[in-house]
């Protein structure tokens, strides 16, 4: 092998880690601002396989809900989670960009407007 190949190969290694997608693996939680203006705990439990998310979120009342349409693209995720309450089911989609030990979130739908937020993994 020549230097010129094993530079080539090398620089393509360290591009695709750049470019592989965020491990978000595991337990976060985050004070979430809800109607009143007063922030609840939500716990977020994400598995990922390849691009795709899975999990749960939960920290009111009842179960967790699943996490639906999970992706994981480089250092963004989304997913959608719906609930229902009292009859009534709500659909929401949650996005996020991950730096280090933080995920920089929005949450939109459901009932009131959209709400951003920090969730930090759970030591």
């Amino acid at each position: 092998m020549n230097k010129s190949f094993l530079f080539l190969l090398t620089m393509l290694l360290a591009a695709a880690m750049l470019v592989s997608a965020a491990d978000v693996s595991g337990k976060w939680t985050a004070q979430v601002p809800g109607r009143s203006g007063q922030a609840r705990e939500v716990t977020f439990v994400f598995k990922v396989s390849g691009e795709t998310l899975t999990g749960t979120v939960g920290g009111g009342q009842g179960q967790p809900a699943a996490i639906a349409d999970g992706k994981v693209s480089g250092d963004t995720i989304s997913f959608t989670v719906t609930t229902e309450r009292g009859g009534n089911t709500m659909k929401q989609t949650y996005t996020g960009k991950v730096a280090g030990n933080e995920i920089q979130m929005k949450r939109e739908g459901g009932q009131g407007q959209p709400r951003e937020f920090v969730a930090k993994r759970a030591q």
